[in-house]
């Protein structure tokens, strides 16, 4: 944690792992995109996720362990969606539409049955980041906080993803991930680029074989193919 943050910089529960990842202006970002997060909830605004999921995915993933990014736009904006994983929902939770194009896509490309339930947290745990561009959204105003410092939290998280992790897959989905690709060592790395997932571009993203295409890298890379399958329970 920033425990000792300077004035105007705000606490952060960052895992201690990922703070090499922050200089000093993605310090000054972070705290600018917290203060109006907290400025927001003390208004009345709902903000998800939840505080405690907020840094999820890189509690789950340590730099050095980021087999595969997935990266997106922003959490899901309806109740009790968003968990701090990109497409991600709790069991119990129907399957939204982004993910469930995933699903088909990932049927089509690798022949992995689709899951009933969408918490991809078996895949966070295999080395899967999965990370948001913007990391909190305000209830039913889809990208309302793209603009309130996050854009330069994930930069930074990219970058040092990027530096850190052995040879990893970064699958940028969506014009708002697809603008991070600068910061992806392609000489170490594997960049994938598609539509977003989401039914307005979905016709752009099903046929992209991402996963297909990760494998073979991990494979080549001496890391072994992942496992995609998802418990249905």
């Amino acid at each position: 944690m920033f425990a000792h943050a300077p004035a105007g910089q705000g606490l952060s529960s960052l895992p201690d792992n990922w703070l090499g990842a922050f200089d000093t202006a993605a310090r000054e970002s972070l705290a600018q995109a917290e203060a109006h997060v907290a400025a927001r909830e003390a208004g009345g605004v709902e903000i998800y996720p939840p505080a405690p999921l907020r840094f999820r995915a890189l509690e789950l993933v340590a730099p050095e362990a980021v087999r595969v990014v997935i990266l997106g736009q922003d959490p899901y904006h309806g109740a009790g969606q968003a968990m701090g994983l990109a497409f991600s929902v709790p069991r119990g939770m129907r399957v939204p539409p982004s993910l469930a194009n995933i699903f088909k896509e990932l049927a089509a490309d690798l022949g992995v049955a689709r899951p009933s339930q969408g918490d991809l947290t078996g895949w966070a745990r295999k080395g899967v980041l999965l990370l948001n561009t913007a990391l909190t959204v305000e209830a039913g105003n889809a990208a309302s906080h793209a603009k309130i410092g996050w854009a330069a939290v994930t930069r930074s998280l990219i970058a040092h993803a990027s530096r850190t992790a052995p040879a990893a897959v970064f699958m940028l989905w969506g014009n708002h991930a697809r603008a991070l690709a600068p910061l992806v060592d392609t000489r170490r790395h594997l960049l994938l680029e598609s539509a977003h997932p989401s039914p307005l571009s979905a016709s752009k993203f099903l046929g992209c074989r991402h996963f297909s295409q990760a494998n073979a890298f991990l494979r080549e890379h001496g890391g072994g193919s992942l496992q995609w399958t998802l418990p249905n329970f």
